[in-house]
């Protein structure tokens, strides 16, 4: 199958400027509808890629998230989400943006465009061969990422990508691909939209899924959460209400004293 950028095709909508905010709004929500189809297409490719980053991690390795752009900020957020939710030491899984830190807010220019630059910021944090590199691209071109995968795949470093493109430059390089094919966005060419939706959802699951597997969730809670906030704090005072039946003031010791729902849970019964 030849390569087309079904990202770049132009959108089934036109004259958008005519259309009424309810119209505009209706359309775009109409198209979103079709990106949940398009990843459950990809849930065997998003099981490989996630068997993977278990493996991976269980041998003490980390995930790294790659891209430019919105995919770039899309795997930082994800990547952000891991300490405070599960628990997990912050240099488990790390987030890489093309243009660095600054391109999580400003764009910078041309820097998605560097076929070296990828691989040199892996080299920062000492990639090694029990970690795992996903790249995330929707249009499955971005020097940035393939030119870092390319250099994994040659010292045998597990790589992995999010695209929205078959038969990608990227697809082809990665060798654990995930391709959910969302076809042309409301906007022609704003990869923002459907791809970056498609690709906020794999993300989730792939994480999500791992830290489960990994021991980080008991029942559908999270217990090893950081209580950074009182929205937590609350929350872990109810999970230890339910799950050890003790009042709120019993549950509020218990976390002053361990600070953290699963070692007050471990302790309680040597109280």
């Amino acid at each position: 199958m030849p390569f087309k950028k079904t990202t770049e095709e132009t959108s089934h909508y036109d004259h958008l400027e005519k259309m009424s905010v309810e119209q505009l709004l209706c359309n775009i929500n109409k198209e979103d509808t079709l990106v949940p189809l398009a990843v459950k297409k990809a849930i065997p490719q998003i099981q490989a890629l996630t068997f993977q980053v278990i493996a991976c991690l269980e041998k003490g390795g980390r995930l790294f998230y790659m891209g430019a752009g919105t995919s770039g900020r899309l795997g930082v957020v994800d990547a952000s989400e891991i300490p405070p939710t599960f628990g997990m030491d912050a240099d488990v899984v790390i987030g890489l943006i093309a243009g660095g830190d600054t391109a999580i807010r400003t764009a910078v220019e041309f820097a998605e465009d560097d076929t070296t630059q990828g691989w040199k910021d892996l080299k920062k944090h000492q990639i090694g061969i029990n970690d795992i590199v996903i790249g995330i691209a929707a249009s499955g071109t971005t020097p940035y990422v393939i030119g870092a995968l390319e250099k994994c795949n040659a010292l045998n470093i597990s790589t992995g990508c999010i695209t929205c493109n078959e038969q990608s430059p990227l697809a082809l390089t990665a060798k654990f691909p995930v391709v959910a094919v969302v076809g042309p966005e409301f906007v022609t060419g704003s990869s923002r939209m459907k791809a970056g939706t498609a690709q906020k959802l794999i993300l989730n699951m792939i994480s999500t899924a791992t830290m489960i597997q990994l021991g980080r969730v008991e029942g559908n809670k999270m217990v090893d959460m950081h209580l950074s906030n009182n929205k937590l704090v609350a929350r872990a005072e109810q999970m230890l209400m339910e799950r050890l039946h003790v009042s709120k003031a019993e549950a509020s010791e218990l976390l002053r004293k361990y600070n953290n729902v699963r070692n007050a849970i471990q302790n309680y019964s040597n109280e």
